[in-house]
């Protein structure tokens, strides 16, 4: 448990070790509805000075409450948690069964040596990111950063300094790009006509975003992003989501989309049985149209 957080503490006083002033910190954060700026930042020394990189024992665990901070945490843990990873202060540790930790970045590894400049890293960024889901666009990179935080003019300075290293590609008369080297790749690439269940949260969605409708159709993106920002499993077929399914019992049920035409009964079952084997029980496809 070295310099780890346990999140699912938060939620039930009087289990963990104490905390935070709530009442500065609500100073901090102001009348606002949500948590300022200051309030986080406040936050990120505490929690900094309180885990630190070493162990924190037994039924030593840090429990956050109070004012907007207490309102935050009810609410979700992005609000506070994302903020704190973003600038480096915080990772995930080990999960305690279904329950997920966090730590400090130094406990982690040893080689962490704190965040780049972003003017280095942001060149290193946008490559990766399109040698993995390239042919994309701008915008795509833009919502899978920072979901539109960060300024165009500053995009458009960090794409300026790739030069060559990206080409321009047209995908149904959209402007995207891929990595220039893997142009040539792509462009001898057939098209797949693979079946496939994608667990919740997948990074193919992930990565282009549900709001793309070459991946996700417009008409169908409430089945696949719910609410609380929940990414459902889904099944792609032809590089398209074609429905969503989840296991119930020993079945996985299958939640066909309409407009996709006849299901591919085969493929389907074909893709049950492969994720039996990976769930390592005996599950049954039990298809309808949605």
């Amino acid at each position: 448990m070295a310099g780890q957080l346990a999140p699912e503490l938060a939620l039930q006083p009087g289990l963990g070790l104490v905390m935070l002033a709530a009442r500065a910190v609500s100073v901090a954060a102001g009348t606002g509805d949500q948590m300022g700026l200051a309030a986080i930042l406040a936050v990120v020394e505490r929690v900094a000075g309180l885990i630190g990189p070493t162990a924190l024992n037994g039924a030593d665990h840090l429990l956050v409450i109070g004012g907007h901070v207490g309102e935050a945490l009810r609410s979700g843990w992005g609000t506070l948690l994302k903020p704190l990873a973003w600038q480096g202060d915080l990772c995930f540790g080990p999960s305690r069964g279904n329950r997920v930790t966090f730590m400090l970045p130094e406990a982690a590894s040893s080689r962490w040596a704190g965040l780049p400049d972003p003017e280095e890293a942001a060149p290193v960024a946008i490559v990766a990111y399109f040698r993995a889901y390239g042919p994309a666009t701008i915008d795509n990179f833009h919502n899978w950063l920072s979901r539109g935080r960060i300024s165009r003019r500053q995009l458009r300075k960090w794409f300026s300094v790739l030069g060559d290293r990206l080409a321009e590609v047209e995908v149904d008369g959209e402007r995207a790009y891929v990595v220039a080297d893997d142009l040539d790749d792509l462009a001898s690439a057939r098209p797949t006509t693979a079946v496939r269940l994608l667990p919740g949260f997948d990074q193919y969605l992930l990565g282009l975003g549900t709001e793309d409708g070459h991946v996700v159709p417009a008409a169908r993106r409430a089945a696949v992003s719910r609410q609380s920002g929940w990414i459902s499993p889904v099944v792609v077929a032809r590089g398209v989501v074609c429905g969503t399914w989840a296991v119930d019992g020993d079945r996985a049920r299958i939640a066909w989309f309409r407009e996709a035409g006849r299901p591919p009964r085969n493929a389907l079952e074909a893709e049950v049985a492969r994720l039996s084997s990976i769930l390592d029980r005996g599950l049954s496809a039990a298809i309808s149209l949605a």
